[in-house]
């Protein structure tokens, strides 16, 4: 579904990166009711509580409505993914439009709301950091990302500044003139930090992103009160962010870049970090770094994810190629249910729905990992 065919389900609800204004909401609650989601085709990996049965294609979006229904709030669908960038293998696909991200666009598409993990500047200047890799992509990937069916981006990760001052002034530049909302980045710390609010049939979400890496992007690019940069995890600003988000969504969501690259347990920091926002008021935090993927399920009554893994990748099986994408369906602010579709990464470093035993083993996978992840597989 492109989104030239099909109106967005959700409209802007006051201030996020680049836009202004915000209003105050008051939380809604209600006793917990879950809905099927329609997944893309291949078997899903769902938990949470029982939900009714699901049709076998993705519909379109229908538009949104002026306010939730008087029973309750509206139940919200977001979907995530890990990592994306457009070098070696990937850089042709900067132009691909709707189809940059392959056919599970389709399930990206299908949730109310769609994230990804940015991992490039956004620039054709500038001069490389002193660091091993560098990412950078032309302004053209957001139209691409936007007509594949992502609604907001995070771009708090080790590699959104790969190409200096001059790289990060064009990625603001291009940002500043793109529908297509970013989170975790800024001109400051106060946008960096800044969620963005978006309203799904009356129920308001907030999404905030930030990096918990520490390398050069960190010590050398964090946002601050008059410089640019990214947003980190290791701030007193983000839970100061998460609290206010707080005050005025029914939703809080928290992306972060996170964990140890090659291993599929969260460790110490994350652990930590997962904790400290739960009690701040998130009520999903999900992330991605290590090139694997890592457990998901419910610490308490919120849902943690703790590794997305690559997405859209320039490199055949760095770590993995196992990949999916994580549709979590809120009913008021709680997480009532969690659909993982699985992936796999094919060698045009496209992710593509896996089927069949392909598809068991990463969803044993993941069974296997929410192990050592502590976390459960229902709300508690």
């Amino acid at each position: 579904m492109g989104r030239h065919t099909a109106p967005r389900r959700w409209r802007p609800a006051g201030r996020g990166l680049l836009v202004g204004g915000v209003a105050a909401v008051a939380v809604l609650t209600a006793a917990v009711l879950t809905v099927g989601l329609p997944p893309y085709g291949p078997p899903v990996h769902s938990t949470g509580l029982p939900t009714a049965g699901s049709p076998s294609t993705a519909p379109p979006r229908p538009a949104p409505t002026a306010a939730a229904t008087t029973t309750g709030p509206a139940d919200v669908t977001v979907a995530f993914a890990g990592d994306v960038h457009f070098a070696g293998r990937v850089a042709s696909r900067t132009t691909a439009g709707a189809d940059v991200l392959g056919p599970i666009r389709r399930t990206l598409a299908a949730a109310d709301l769609a994230m990804v993990n940015l991992e490039s500047a956004i620039t054709e200047r500038g001069t490389p950091e002193p660091k091993q890799f560098h990412f950078r992509a032309p302004p053209v990937v957001l139209d691409s990302l936007w007509k594949a069916g992502i609604d907001v981006l995070t771009m708090a990760n080790n590699h959104a500044v790969d190409y200096g001052p001059v790289g990060l002034s064009d990625t603001l530049a291009a940002l500043r003139s793109h529908p297509i909302r970013v989170v975790g980045v800024g001109a400051d710390a106060v946008q960096a930090y800044a969620p963005w609010y978006a309203e799904v049939r009356g129920v308001r979400v907030a999404v905030l992103g930030a990096s918990q890496i520490h390398d050069r992007t960190m010590a050398a690019w964090t946002a601050g009160p008059n410089s640019p940069g990214i947003a980190s995890a290791t701030s007193d600003r983000l839970l100061a962010a998460v609290r206010a988000a707080r005050e005025r969504a029914q939703i809080v969501v928290v992306y972060l870049h996170w964990g140890t690259e090659g291993q599929s347990c969260p460790n110490a920091e994350q652990r930590m970090a997962a904790e400290h926002l739960a009690a701040a008021g998130a009520d999903a935090v999900v992330g991605t770094h290590a090139h694997l993927l890592l457990g998901g399920g419910w610490l308490g009554s919120v849902y943690v994810d703790y590794g997305l893994g690559n997405f859209l990748w320039w490199l055949d099986n760095a770590n993995s190629n196992d990949t999916g994408v994580l549709t979590l369906t809120f009913h008021g602010r709680r997480v009532v249910r969690s659909q993982f579709t699985p992936a796999e990464i094919d060698g045009r470093g496209v992710p593509v729905p896996a089927h069949g035993a392909q598809a068991s083993r990463i969803l044993g996978k993941l069974d296997t990992v929410r192990g050592c992840a502590g976390l459960a597989s229902r709300p508690g």
